[in-house]
This record gives structure tokens, sequence and C-alpha cells, in this order.
């Protein structure tokens, strides 16, 4: 790409080295320089046939000596002298036949066009030349262009997404469709006195569809799509960003109808005047023109701007106001059936096994994103490429899952047998615990073979997508988490530092419990925390909104039930210590179990054979952590 800058220039250079040629062509002399005196010989020799005299050029045409004429054009430096000199003899050489013709050409008199022109038409050319150079600079000159909106105009890839390919967004796509039919059909809503929303702010977890949405709502609408950066808007020069807002809204007007998207809004929308060091010109002006090209005295008809965000807590609240961005859309996780037709739609295209169940896949995945399915399942169609498949299978799903939600299996690592017997029993005590806990959810998964930074891991899938957890449920998962460390003191002897992750999330949860929640009797039904976190973007001290007493308090009870939760799971443990140990060898024979054959362990039954159905089934997201590869 480098190479073509330079190619106008080439061709400039060319241009000039012609010219110069044509005009050293123009003005050289091309005639015989031939002394006057040989000049004159040539007459008094009677070689001279016939010639003609015009301003300062003789032309002769002369006798050849094998009877050819032949024609020289010379230069004379005065004709006048020539003429008077030669007079008598040109009479005589005529009279005789010698001569057969001369002329005199009378002299007109000097015109300064002759001159004049070609240097004028030399100029011109190279005027043109320089405008044509300098023009082609300017354009590549990158200042010049310093305050455009870097926008794209339709959608990256060419191709017009609707509804039909946005799945798992049902509440979304209905709230879009006012927007694409207003769009569409304009009158019906002014003639009513209906105003459609200037704007429109889509919030959710990454991954969640929220460009793929704005995408589709101008696809459905059949009109121009504008799409920008937040971060385009942010220079270090300031007044960079408002001209930047100023000539996307203007590009804006010129093609409307128009959707104007701005994606990560929060880049150029957070609260004015606040974080460390007070605020930021470039970004509070950039902030101003958006404020005032959405809903200032100029009115944007024909214009909705989308935006996409994370962080809606961040945004500046005359951002959010009626007016500017008047609706906000939650954009959240999709549940079993809406990850059902997710998986459905990212499926097109790929070669699937008849055994490949999706709705089995569906289910296993809780809490994934529309982004975390296109990995997963193109995840699963490289593992099958790389073992020569030409199909996808479930056995690729399975890796491909286990790949995601805990890394590669590290089978080559090496691991004595005290390793992992530690780990085994790491992993049992978990296990074993959430077996015998009523509302727990059941165990899926158990395995002592590394992956990513854990040496094992338990894993146990939720019964549906319900994230209302009650107080039962939260204390139950702190005893599980206990499993482990609490089963290394009992059948080891001694305790490492495997479970460290497993009792930061215990205190944590606990500590919830007591003063998030309001689920401790003694501090009564009050909130003491109030999980904000500190960040540039807003304040950036933080003061406790409880006494030190109550301070106190609260580390007391977090303690006390982290305490009762251990000796419920040590209860629980001594009770099964058999199970526990059986447990622990079928780990370290096999390595892996899968939640049937967990199941059949604990209730007395031979371990059975799982299709690979049913291994998918047992995996999810990684909720209880085993020790990781620093812990032994």
């Amino acid at each position: 790409m480098k190479s073509r800058k330079f190619i106008p220039l080439i061709v400039y250079v060319v241009v000039l080295a012609m010219i110069f040629l044509w005009a050293n062509e123009l003005f050289s002399s091309n005639l015989t320089q031939m002394p006057y005196s040989q000049v004159v010989e040539l007459f008094r020799q009677e070689k001279v046939k016939r010639f003609v005299v015009e301003d300062q050029t003789i032309t002769m045409e002369l006798r050849g000596e094998d009877g050819q004429s032949v024609e020289v054009t010379t230069a004379m430096a005065d004709p006048e002298i020539f003429r008077m000199e030669l007079e008598e003899l040109f009479a005589q050489q005529y009279a005789s036949g010698v001569l057969e013709s001369y002329h005199f050409v009378p002299e007109e008199g000097f015109s300064p066009y002759a001159l004049i022109m070609p240097l004028l038409v030399v100029g011109l050319i190279l005027l043109f030349a320089w405008a044509m150079f300098m023009s082609r600079s300017s354009n590549s000159n990158p200042l010049n262009n310093f305050g455009k909106a870097r926008t794209v105009l339709g959608v990256p890839d060419g191709k017009t997404v609707t509804f039909a390919d946005v799945a798992g967004a049902d509440e979304e796509k209905e709230e879009l469709q006012e927007v694409v039919d207003f769009l569409k059909n304009p009158a019906k809503y002014t003639e009513i006195g209906a105003r459609i929303p200037h704007g429109l702010l889509l919030v959710g977890p990454p991954g969640t569809g929220k460009t793929l949405l704005a995408r589709a709502a101008a696809g459905e609408a059949g009109v121009q799509f504008l799409s920008i950066s937040g971060s385009d808007f942010v220079e270090m020069y300031v007044g960079v960003g408002a001209s930047r807002v100023r000539d996307l809204f203007d590009q804006a007007k010129k093609i409307a109808p128009a959707v104007i998207f701005i994606d990560e809004i929060d880049a150029v929308g957070r609260k004015r005047g606040s974080g460390l060091g007070g605020g930021h010109d470039e970004k509070e002006q950039t902030l101003n023109q958006l404020l005032v090209e959405m809903d200032g005295f100029t009115r944007t008809e024909g214009i909705i701007v989308l935006a996409a965000t994370n962080r809606p807590d961040i945004l500046d609240p005359a951002l959010l106001r009626p007016g500017r961005f008047d609706r906000q859309i939650q954009v959240g996780r999709p549940d079993v059936k809406g990850r059902e037709e997710i998986l459905k739609v990212h499926a097109k295209g790929k070669k699937l096994d008849g055994g490949v169940d999706l709705a089995v896949v569906a289910r296993a995945t809780s809490g994934f994103t529309g982004a975390d399915l296109s990995n997963l399942l193109n995840e699963a169609a490289i593992l099958a490429a790389r073992e020569n498949r030409p199909v996808l299978t479930m056995e690729d799903l399975n890796e491909a899952l286990m790949k995601i939600t805990a890394g590669p299996a590290k089978k080559s690592r090496v691991q004595t047998r005290k390793d992992l017997k530690v780990t085994a029993i790491h992993e049992a005590g978990h296990a074993v615990a959430i077996y015998h806990l009523p509302t727990h959810d059941p165990v899926r998964h158990i395995t002592i073979i590394p992956r990513g930074q854990s040496l094992g891991a338990t894993w146990y899938l939720p019964k549906d997508d319900s994230s209302n957890l009650t107080r039962n449920q939260m204390y139950e998962q702190i005893v599980s988490l206990l499993g482990g460390r609490v089963a290394e003191a009992l059948f080891l002897g001694d305790i490492s530092v495997g479970a460290s992750n497993d009792i930061d999330r215990a205190t944590k949860l606990a500590r919830d419990m007591v003063a998030r929640y309001g689920m401790c009797e003694k501090l009564g039904t009050v909130s003491y925390l109030d999980g904000g976190e500190v960040f540039i973007g807003r304040d950036y001290q933080t003061t406790k909104s409880y006494s030190e007493k109550v301070a106190g308090t609260i580390d007391d009870e977090v303690k006390a039930l982290i305490d009762r939760a251990y000796d419920h799971c040590r209860k629980i443990l001594t009770q099964n210590e058999e199970k526990l140990r059986a447990l622990v060898d079928m780990l370290l024979e096999k390595e892996s179990l899968t939640g049937k054959q967990f199941a059949d362990l604990m209730e007395g039954r031979a371990l059975g054979e799982t299709s690979a159905t049913d291994m998918f089934d047992e995996f999810a997201r990684p909720q209880e952590s085993s020790q990781d590869s620093e812990s032994l």
C-alpha cells in the first residue's frame, strides 16, 4: 500500500521532464551552423541552385556531386549586408541560369507573442501540475481530516442484518420494533402527536449482542446506518472531539432518515467534573456537543441514536434524561431457550454430527452469552479439524466447553502420587459435602486432571437459570466451599494453600449475607455495603456508612457464620468417611468421574458407562474450585 503513494509523484516528474524537453526543443535551433564566408564561397562556386532568405535564416538548395539536390538551412547575422554584397552576383547567375530563383522575404517586425505564447503555455502546464500535486498532498494529509468523524457507513461486512438473525432477545427486539416502525412510517406517529425517542441506550454485559441488535434495527428499517466508537471522539487536542460530533450529525442529516450507533459510549459520556484530578476539558467539550446535538436548539428529525455500554452507572445524568436517551433497553444473558436458539444460529455453516443435541448443550451452558456460545462452537470446530474429523461431535463440544471454562487439559504434567492423593481428597471433600446438602445444585463432574491454573475441579450444574438465592442456599454454598479444607484437615492431618480461593469466596459470601443482604439477626435488616467500586470515572474517596462498633460486629458475625459452616461440613464428612475414601480411590484410578458415576458410587451401585450426551450434560461452569497450581 505504501508504494502507491509514490505513483502520483512519479507521474508528475515524468510530465515535468517532458515539458522541459518540449520547451528545449521549441527554443533551441536545429539550424546548420555554417560560417558566413563559406556561404559566400558556395555562391561564388555556383553551387547554389536556389535560395530563400527569411528573417535571419537562409535556406539553400545546393547541387550535389551525384546530381542530387541538397537543402541546407543556416543562420545569418545580417541578411541586408549579404544582399548588398552579392546582389550583382545574384543578377548575373540568374541571367545565366545558374541561379534558378532567389527570394528575400521582407521583415514584418518583431512580434512579442511569438516569444510569450510558448512561455505562457509552459507556465500554465506547470501551474496545473503543481495544483494537482498540492491537492493530492492535502487530501492525504491526516491533519486536514482531524476534525472529521471516523464513521463507518453501512455494515462493515456488507451483509444486512435483520431481527431474524438475532436470537435469544425477543423482548429487546420488541422494544426496537417501535423505532423500526417509526423509520418506515413516520407520518403514523407524527399525525397523532407522538414523538419517537431520540436515543435508545442498550445496556448489558459484554457479548450479549448489543451491537448486533443495533445493526438489526437499521436493517429492518432499511435506512442508512452510521457506526462509530466512543473512543474515536477522544483526542489529546481540545475541540477535536466536539468537531467530530458535529461532523457525525452533519453526515446523518444529509442521508436522513438514518441510525447513528455509538459503541462503548461510556468512553465519551462519563460524568463531568468527577474522578481523580477533576474534569477533562476535551471529554467534557465532546460530551457537551453530543448533548446539544441530541436535544438542543437544532432539531435532528429523522435521526435516531443507538448506543451501547456495559457501564450505565458512570454516564452523565444529562445524557440519560428524556429527550436524549429516552429509553434504556436491558440486554441480559439468554435463558436456556434463548441459548438453544443462539446455538442454532451459530451452527449454520458448521457440519454437525447427527448425535449432536443443541438442547443438551444449551442446558449445560448456563450463564453463557451469545459471544460465549459462538466461541464454543468455533472451538469445537477447531478441535474437530485438528483431529481430521469431517463433522463436529458431542465429544468435540465436551472438550471445547471444558477448555473454555477451565482451560486445556495438561495431561503431560508430571505429578507425584502424593500430589494426586491430596488433590483427590480435596475434590472428594467438595463433592461429598455437596451431595449431602439438600438445596445445593448436584455434582456434574469431578476431575483431578490439571486444567489451566487448577490441579483439579468439582463442577456442579444449576438446576435452572434462576438467579434468586435464599439464605439457606447461600449458607450451603459456604459449606460446600469449605469441603476441600475440611477434608484435608480430617484425612491428611495437615492443610495446604490449595483452599485459598475457596476461603476467599466463602468469606465474601458470608460478608454479603451479614452486611449487604440483611440476613443476620443481630444486625437486623440493614445493608452496610453499597457494593460500589472505586475507579477514575467516579469518586475516588469513599467513606464508611457505619461506625467502628458495627464494623466489629460484622467481623464477628462473619467469623461465626464461617465457623458454623465449617463445623457443619466436618460433621458431614466425618459421617461419610467410607464414601469419601472410596471416592478418593476411584478418582486416583479413573482421574475423572461424571455426575452419574458419582451418584452411583454414593448410592452403592456399580459405576456404569456414559454416552457422549450424558457426559456433556455433566459439564458446566466451574463453581467449586480446586487446588491451584501453587497449592502443592
